[in-house]
């Protein structure tokens, strides 16, 4: 193994540590591999009846794919390496999701991007005071990827929608009704769980042992926002979806507003609604328009493996698009410079443009054999 993660095996219990914390355990390719090495080699291994994923570090368990090697194969123009650090994640996260053997994820601290598509889909997924979870990717010109699309799609109503389009961060509450998580155990608390699973006595399964260090994280900010979500982010288009966020955020009855809720008008709700429309203009239209197809497609998808082939047909187009080049090196390196879209207007993007990539032909899929399903 490398120093970018850490693998040991005592008790039974299988424990894997992202090794990188001053880069937020950010996920390289080396990583990558050397996690599915780690995985597949405990299939059969009789020494581990259970693995534990974290983090190093309080600040997270994982921000995401390292986003400088990527920008480093955009800028060099190496799409095919690109396509390679997907698959081989992708397959992680299908082999993860698949386990044979209880995988407990514990998601303290920032938990974004890859890092949900390690822990997101893991038998057991653990949240602390410290989570925030986020599927982040419109913010730099792309779309969700590593399973995030199946994920979002299974939120209650249109909150999917919502967290996919703007980007938004989850507390452990939030995480825990949108379905990200299982369970919310406080920080403190984590090394008595992680000794319980060690000895494991009864209650003997990790998922028992887990509920009972389980407590309630207290409301979820978004399950209070669902009715005027749902109002708003059912519009069949980004653009109608600004609507709507623009009408309700300021007390307008008129067509937009025809399906929001009764109530009084929320302060807060309008404030926040308004904010939502206001992010969504500035980020790329390119990337909210596939980001809500792709959402919306994968409500009709038969499993986390098809919505994984549907997600790297985007990504494999994404990785060669102006808009993502410009919007990692806005964070990576002009971190004081908006990201210059391009096109820069929703009217400008094509609306049948993510049903066209996901149906085209890529150089090889996540499985060569496998054709995503389709409505």
């Amino acid at each position: 193994m490398s120093d970018q993660i850490s693998v040991t095996v005592d008790d039974g219990v299988g424990h894997v540590t992202l090794d990188r914390p001053q880069a937020l355990n950010a996920l390289s390719y080396e990583m990558i591999r050397e996690l599915t090495d780690v995985f597949e080699s405990w299939i059969d291994d009789s020494e581990v009846g259970l693995v534990v994923l974290d983090g190093a570090g309080e600040r997270g368990f994982s921000a995401g794919g390292d986003i400088r090697e990527l920008y480093g194969y955009a800028v060099d123009g190496n799409a095919g390496e690109a396509r390679d650090f997907f698959r081989a994640e992708y397959r992680l996260d299908a082999l993860i999701a698949r386990y044979p053997k209880p995988v407990v994820a514990i998601m303290d601290g920032i938990t974004m991007g890859g890092g949900i598509g390690l822990a997101g889909h893991a038998a057991i997924r653990v949240v602390t005071e410290r989570s925030r979870v986020a599927m982040p990717e419109t913010r730099i010109g792309f779309t969700p990827d590593v399973g995030g699309s199946w994920l979002l799609a299974r939120a209650p109503g249109e909150l999917g929608v919502h967290l996919a389009l703007n980007s938004r961060t989850m507390d452990a509450a939030d995480a825990l009704h949108a379905g990200f998580a299982d369970a919310f155990v406080p920080s403190e608390r984590l090394p008595h769980l992680l000794q319980a699973l060690a000895e494991r006595a009864d209650p003997g399964t990790p998922a028992e042992i887990v509920m009972l260090f389980d407590e309630t994280p207290g409301p979820s900010a978004l399950a209070l926002a669902r009715d005027w979500v749902d109002a708003c982010y059912s519009a069949p288009t980004v653009r109608e979806i600004i609507t709507r966020l623009r009408a309700f955020a300021e007390g307008r009855t008129d067509a937009a507003s025809s399906s929001f809720p009764a109530h009084p008008l929320d302060p807060a709700a309008s404030a926040y609604a308004g904010a939502a429309a206001d992010e969504l203009e500035t980020l790329s239209p390119t990337a909210l328009t596939v980001t809500l197809e792709s959402v919306r497609r994968a409500r009709t998808l038969p499993s986390l493996e098809d919505a994984l082939e549907q997600e790297f047909r985007l990504v494999s187009w994404f990785i060669e698009q102006h808009d993502l080049r410009e919007g990692i090196r806005a964070q990576v390196i002009d971190k004081d410079r908006s990201p210059k879209w391009n096109p820069s207007t929703l009217e400008g993007v094509d609306p049948h443009l993510a049903s066209d990539v996901i149906t085209a032909q890529v150089h090889e899929g996540v499985w060569p054999d496998r054709t995503p399903a389709v409505e």
